[in-house]
Order: C-alpha cells, then structure tokens, then sequence
C-alpha cells in the first residue's frame, strides 16, 4: 500500500463530516493520511449547518412549549424573557466541544492534521497556503459547498446561514431570501424568537422535490403562525437607509423594510480557485466535480465525496462516500454508496420528513398508486388548545402493495421516519404495516391504523 516516492498515500482536503470518516477509516486501514482543513475540523454541518441549526430549533421551541405548558398545569410567568446572547453562546460552546472532538477522532486514528488551505498542484501534489507542496498517491477533495449570494445591488447587506448562528441579537423583522430548507427552518427559528419574517422565493413553490400536500400543510401552518410569503418575486436589490434598515427591492411586490436579510438560495460546490484545473478534474456546470461510483474524478489518482460532488447534499451521504471510499481503496472490501431511499428532514415548525417517492413521482414511475393517510391532532396538541394538525401519508404501489413512500409533518416525525425509513428500503408492503400492532397512545401508531 504505502509507496516511498510519495509523503503520504492519502492526501484529503477537506475535515468535514465526509473527509474525516475517509481519513480516519483509510487510516485506520493502515494507510498514511493527512488531512488538511482552513477552517475549523467538522466541517460545515458540525461547524455552521445541521448541528447548531438543530439547536436552535430546539430553543427556538420553547417558545410554544412554554405557552402550552399553562394548559398542563405550569404557572409561567409573563411576559416570557428570552435571551438570544445565551442560546447563542451556549449553542457556539457545544460547537467548540464537538470540533474537539473530531480533532481527537482524527488524532487518536494516526491522522495528520494540517491547518492550512490546501490547492491541488497536480495529480498528485497539493501546495498549502504558505508555499509547501505535500504529494500523495491519492488524493480526495472532500470540501463541501457555500452558501450561494445572488448577484444582485446591495448583496453586500445581506447574510447566509454561516452569519446568521453569531447575530448579535435576533432581528425585529427579517427578509429570508430563498424556499428551500434551509430558508423554512431559519424562517421557523426566527420567528419563534420573535421576528417578523417574510420569506421571499422566485418562483410559486418551496421545498421542491418534497411531497406537495405536506408542504402546503406546512405553508398552510406557517401563514397561520404568522409567516409572511412573497412568491413569484425575484431580488432586484437592497439598499441601506441612513438608520441602519435595509430596503429591499423585489419584483411584484412593494419593497420591504427590515433590520437583516439573509440568504438561503442554494449552495454552490466549493471548487473555485482549487486547482483542479491543474489535474484534469472535470467539473460540471454548477462547478461540482464528476465523479464515477467509486468517487473516482476524471484524474486517476482524485476522488472527491460529499456536497462538492452536488449528488444528495446531505451529512449522512457524505460520511458514507467517505467510509465507502476508504474501504474499497484501503481497505479491500469494495463498496458503493446505495442511493435510494435516502430518508431527509425540514426542521421547520413543525418539521416535516419523507423518504421514498412523492405521490407525484409513484404516479410518473409507477402508473397505478394507492395513497392512504392520517390527518389528526396530536394528544398534546389537544390539550394545549393549539388546532394545528400533522398529517401522515403512505404511498403504495397498487399492484404489489410495497411502500415505495412516507411522507410526514408533524411533532417529532424526523425522530419517528427515521425507524419507519427501514421499513421502506426493506420493501415491505401495506399489509406488514397492517400486522403490526399499534403503539398506544402514540403519533408513530398512525403509521399503522391508516385506511
């Protein structure tokens, strides 16, 4: 495995959640590794993504438990005080905790640690930022993406999710650009937090590729919390008022006025200025690197996994590029990556969760479908006196009764999918859901009593 002629077998660049299991896993397989990492080790879903999101969710939560609690017997005092300094600085500190603790996986496996940009030089040379070339016999390009800005006048005012977890304070009124997930969920933050927020999105539709009637659901949801949305209305710029309000611009509709906006129109592979040109690394047109299913690149010797190949941008996929990568190169077990039946969330309020095919992709795919659901209140719902209903949806195939789909939204449907999720890949039908006794009393029961 290890050659002299090189200094180490396995160069990565990149220490996120994809790059790291790679590099420890190769190491792991006996392999000579260094990884090399700009910005802080774990990448952005640890660093400034999933992770301090879902702690703000989680916070940004008890805005309504804390109201519901009265109906349970619990004298809460008003008015409530929230402090966004303490949340924020506690969420950071967890951060802290968990890059130490990648930092000691990387370490504790034999990892080289280089904190320093990395730019390939060649097929199998790196330079860092001060100059020093590093050669491996191969090398993986695990950098992710950013966080895309439109070009529009007065970008320069706005922020994206990487500013948006060290805000001083949470904004009066905030314009969220953008109908993805990550534009729902800090749409959702926010406004528990108390802002006014107007989600702005270009075209008539949010969250694409999720199942329609659950996403209208949550619009439905969101309205009735008090969400403001502006479709069909395309940025034309912001401008900064002599106060410190932003004025923004948008076609359609009269301009907005708010104390922060920020952007959640997509994320591009971070490829730019990485040399791979110096490689023969094929890109395509949105910049993220080709690759074959072994996470091969059109060079020989670079291979790339996670968001910058812009197949599922999703941590968990990352991490099994990374650990299917370093099996089959290093470790003599060859293994691809199964892309099917990837189960995915929105941490909006409330979430809302699928894995397997909408009811529009069954019917495309499949012809003949079958769609049984659960429309409800949940029990705590109920008792808090709050009308908001979840919904649960099956999709089935008609001829053989396999569940090709789930579909929810509603309190803790990403905690109750994700065991729901073996069931689908596993294939199984309607009636096994049928046969199994229901756990009362229960949301996760709906998934079997639907008719």
């Amino acid at each position: 495995m290890t050659d002299p002629h090189y200094d180490y077998d396995l160069f990565v660049i990149g220490a996120g959640s994809g790059g790291t299991r790679a590099s420890r896993v190769a190491a792991a397989h006996g392999a000579r590794v260094a990884v090399a990492e700009e910005y802080r080790v774990g990448g952005t879903c640890v660093i400034r993504g999933c992770v301090p999101k879902k702690l703000l969710v989680y916070g940004a939560h008890f805005a309504e438990d804390l109201k519901d609690a009265k109906r349970f017997g619990w004298d809460v005092p008003e008015p409530l005080a929230f402090s966004w300094p303490t949340l924020r600085d506690n969420v950071l500190e967890e951060v802290d905790r968990i890059n130490g603790a990648y930092t000691n996986t990387l370490n504790n496996n034999g990892v080289e640690i280089i904190l320093s940009r990395a730019v390939v030089s060649g097929p199998n040379e790196v330079t860092l930022s001060d100059g020093t070339k590093k050669t491996a016999a191969r090398i993986l390009i695990a950098v992710g993406a950013h966080p895309l800005v439109p070009d529009v006048p007065g970008a320069e005012h706005g922020i994206t999710s990487n500013e948006a977890f060290h805000l001083d304070d949470v904004p009066k009124r905030i314009l969220i650009a953008g109908g993805g997930y990550i534009a729902n969920e800090f749409a959702g933050i926010f406004h528990q937090l108390g802002a006014h927020v107007i989600l702005v999105n270009r075209t008539d539709q949010i969250l694409r590729g999720y199942d329609r009637q659950i996403v209208d659901r949550l619009l439905q949801i969101s309205i009735t919390k008090g969400i403001e949305f502006r479709f069909n209305a395309a940025l034309e710029g912001i401008d900064k008022d002599e106060d410190g309000c932003l004025t923004v611009r948008m076609g359609g509709y009269e301009p907005a006025v708010v104390d922060a906006v920020m952007f959640a129109t997509g994320r591009l592979p971070n490829t730019r200025g990485l040399g791979l040109d110096s490689a023969g690394v094929e890109l395509d047109a949105l910049g993220a690197i080709v690759v074959d299913a072994d996470n091969r690149s059109s060079c020989d010797s670079i291979y790339a996994i996670g968001d910058v190949t812009n197949r599922i941008q999703l941590t968990p996929i990352a991490i099994r590029e990374g650990q299917a990568f370093a099996d089959t190169i290093y470790g003599g077990k060859p293994t691809k990556v199964d892309y099917t039946c990837v189960p995915s969330a929105v941490f909006s309020h409330p979430p809302m969760a699928g894995v397997g095919l909408t009811e529009a992709e069954a019917r495309n795919a499949l012809g003949s479908v079958r769609v049984y659901s659960s429309d409800f209140r949940p029990m705590k719902n109920v008792l808090a006196g709050r009308n908001e209903r979840s919904l649960y949806k099956m999709v089935c195939d008609a001829e053989t009764d396999r569940v090709v789909g789930l579909h929810m939204i509603g309190p803790d449907c990403a905690e109750i999918l994700q065991a729901a999720a073996v069931a689908v890949k596993a294939g199984l039908t309607k009636a096994d859901f049928d046969a199994t006794v229901a756990l009362h009393p229960s949301m996760a029961e709906e998934l079997v009593l639907m008719r």
